[in-house]
């Protein structure tokens, strides 16, 4: 009988890792329109069960329902899946629970979980869009140099004149290419999958990444302000909804995205459990903006510390919207630019001497 159960536990453990944050929000806004109607909640569990498309979500529902059945609270039966439902969810669904407002603290959920996702899409837009572009332009160049160049190559040997400089200066270039692109793209790919497995594996060296994206010009900004704004909106989401200040610094921790910010929020929490003030706490780690210690302060003061931080997590994610888009307006005549300098230079350099040819005629 125990053999049976763990295979179950293990099957559903790697359904729950095709679960996505769009089928969470998806769940937590039925479940919550369902509870709203008077259904009961046992009921809401089987009606949602049937009706949800995604196997794995399925799945989950109708373990969650069995665990409410069988008298666990549905706080107790999210915690037994922590790979689709994490501290935040369960912390709030608790809260919910015993305050009576389940309804509303799934529907807050629903919100949350919209907003950060969309930050999110926003931040891998500004990390992706460049590196696609540039990526699509080595490419094309490598491919006129391996395939395209040398076809002129031949064609020049015949002629028996002299070449320009830049002419053969993209022949050495096509013959390296030729020789060694495929060493190349092997050793690119090893090294790329070789520091992606560092940085998963190693703390020191996931923390040491990302550090360095805060460093870098225009990018940096905007994983600051996303960091933050996470961790505002986090943070007022889990206070609002009666959890202690320090279980909601440690929530909001692991919803910064950024192991620096992680690392600050961890040291802001220490504080705090000691009886130093927030906005101070924050002050300390030097990794917050004026603006949101200022508003923290002021939230602290006056009795309203959510809604202060929930406008902080409003204001940095419009400035996150605002960088992206002027980043990506700026971007594109600038990769134009190069590219076409790039690919421009590399057709220009092969016409030379059929110019020169032709003036000589």
């Amino acid at each position: 009988m125990i053999p049976r159960k763990l295979r179950q536990s293990g099957t559903l453990a790697r359904f729950e890792r095709q679960i996505s944050p769009r089928d969470l929000t998806l769940f937590s806004r039925q479940l919550a329109t369902l509870l709203t109607a008077g259904v009961p909640l046992l009921q809401a569990f089987h009606v949602l069960g049937e009706s949800l498309s995604k196997p794995a979500m399925r799945l989950v529902v109708q373990a969650l329902g069995m665990d409410v059945s069988a008298g666990a609270s549905m706080a107790q039966a999210l915690s037994r899946h922590p790979l689709t439902f994490d501290a935040l969810y369960v912390n709030l669904v608790a809260a919910g629970e015993q305050s009576g407002t389940l309804d509303r603290m799934l529907e807050r959920l629903a919100g949350h979980l919209e907003k950060r996702e969309r930050l999110k899409a926003r931040v891998r837009k500004a990390l992706w869009y460049p590196s696609t572009v540039v990526a699509v332009g080595f490419a094309v160049s490598a491919i006129l140099l391996i395939k395209v160049v040398p076809q002129f190559e031949q064609m020049f040997e015949g002629v028996g004149a002299s070449l320009p400089p830049l002419t053969r200066l993209t022949i050495e270039l096509s013959e390296f290419a030729q020789q060694w692109w495929l060493v190349l793209l092997g050793s690119a790919g090893v090294m790329a999958g070789a520091a992606r497995w560092w940085v998963k594996r190693s703390a020191r060296a996931r923390f040491a990444a990302h550090g360095l994206a805060l460093r870098l010009p225009v990018v940096g900004t905007i994983l600051e302000q996303a960091s933050v704004a996470r961790f505002c909106r986090t943070l007022a989401t889990a206070f609002a909804a009666g959890v202690p200040l320090v279980e909601a610094l440690k929530t909001a921790a692991g919803a910064c995205g950024n192991d620096v910010y992680c690392q600050a929020v961890a040291a802001v929490q220490n504080e705090v459990a000691s009886g130093q003030r927030l906005h101070l706490a924050m002050r300390a780690t030097r990794r917050f903006p004026p603006l949101a210690l200022q508003m923290v302060a002021i939230g602290e003061e006056a009795g309203a510390l959510d809604s202060m931080l929930t406008r902080v997590a409003d204001h940095f994610e419009r400035e996150v919207d605002d960088r992206v888009d002027t980043l990506t307006s700026l971007l594109e005549p600038l990769i134009i630019v190069v590219l076409g300098v790039v690919v421009g230079g590399l057709v220009l350099a092969m016409y030379l001497p059929i110019f020169q040819l032709g003036n000589v005629i």
